[in-house]
């Protein structure tokens, strides 16, 4: 690399995206620069063809490399990546290559634990990962990863908050006292949900998890409605009497056109210290049966642990605190999983279609164009 092309590099390194209020370095948009003579041409990887921000980007980059001694010509390079889902023109999260639903028909299965390690796992593995607490009755976000305070605005955007190198954005952010209820009708529900999306800065990101609330309930179909996801994983217990509802969570994502990427099976069983033994305390095979049901792989079997939940309560997630401990590696084989299934979805999405179960249980095959 030459001198120029160093000192331009530099400097683009640290340029605030217009509209985001993060560098481009940060966003993981900035290619090699090159600097032939004393033209200079900036490679910058964008995930949407429409992307709005080019000609305010541009001029900023031009702006930033006039006054660059040896700088005769400034000309960008826009590269569009391949997407892991299909981004219309109103899509409220352009940059995000893989919108994740991480879900459950059932309370108290450990959704929310399995979201937050799994985020960490994705990032331990390159990745460039935000979390998206869905949950806006029954935030845990904030708690897992140990985060306070408000979420900065620079008027345009708001700048999620950051731990741990993942991107965060919840309503627990926004209350003044954390045990107050957020008492609201669904439609301001709705509203809160999609400005999480649309008017948050989450920038060029490979995996956006959403982390839902329990249940069958609006949410899942306002999301459905609203973003283009590459599917949902669904967290379960091995146990009958979460199965039920767990079932009916997986009839609602075929219903509305989401895929089942996995199912991840908490609580599987329990090794005790003094004999070493495998105890299923909550029986066994319901991930299984539920992966069945689904058609979709079991991602991982996560056993009872108690350093997830000490960990977790503490406000640092196994993955990041323990990362060599047998349920972090655990953690890690679901995310590897997971990513093996998302490129598997990407590669095969081109010319595939998908159904919608219409309540009038006819289905229509929809053809998916990239």
């Amino acid at each position: 690399m030459s001198s120029l092309e160093e000192r331009a590099t530099q400097i683009l390194s640290q340029l605030v995206v217009p509209g985001l209020g993060r560098t481009l370095a940060d966003l993981g948009m900035l290619g090699r620069v090159r600097a032939v003579g004393g033209q200079v041409t900036v490679p910058l990887k964008i995930q949407n063809p429409t992307y709005d921000g080019k000609e305010p980007l541009a001029a900023r980059i031009h702006e930033a490399l006039a006054a660059l001694d040896g700088v005769s010509h400034v000309s960008v390079d826009w590269q569009v990546l391949a997407s892991g889902r299909q981004v219309a023109q109103d899509d409220p999260v352009p940059g995000v290559r893989h919108v994740i639903l991480v879900m459950s028909g059932k309370g108290g299965v450990g959704k929310s634990t399995v979201a937050a390690n799994l985020a960490l796992a994705l990032k331990r593995r390159g990745a460039r990962v935000g979390v998206l607490d869905a949950d806006i009755y029954g935030p845990s976000i904030p708690t897992m990863f140990g985060v306070t305070g408000r979420p900065e605005s620079n008027g345009e955007r708001i700048t999620p908050l950051q731990r741990f190198g993942v991107l965060l954005m919840s309503i627990g952010f926004l209350l003044d006292d954390p045990k107050s209820a957020v008492v609201w009708r669904g439609p301001m529900l709705h509203g809160a949900l999609l400005q999480f999306l649309k008017d948050v800065a989450w920038g060029n990101l490979d995996y956006l998890l959403l982390d839902l609330p329990p249940g069958t309930g609006d949410v899942a179909l306002t999301l459905a409605q609203r973003v283009s996801t590459t599917g949902a994983v669904v967290v379960t217990t091995p146990q009958e009497v979460a199965l039920q509802d767990v079932y009916k969570s997986v009839s609602m994502a075929q219903k509305v056109g989401i895929r089942v990427l996995g199912v991840v099976e908490n609580y599987s069983y329990f090794v005790c210290d003094g004999c070493e033994q495998r105890h299923e305390l909550f029986g066994s095979g319901g991930g299984q049966k539920i992966a069945e049901f689904a058609e979709a792989e079991l991602l991982g079997q996560l056993p009872i642990t108690p350093s997830v939940r000490e960990w977790g309560d503490a406000g640092t997630p196994v993955v990041q605190a323990s990362p060599g401990s047998g349920i972090a590696e655990a953690f890690m084989a679901v995310a590897d999983r997971l990513m093996e299934v998302c490129d598997r979805a990407e590669d095969g999405r081109a010319g595939e279609g998908f159904e919608i179960d219409r309540s009038g249980g006819q289905n229509r095959r929809l053809p998916v164009t990239r």
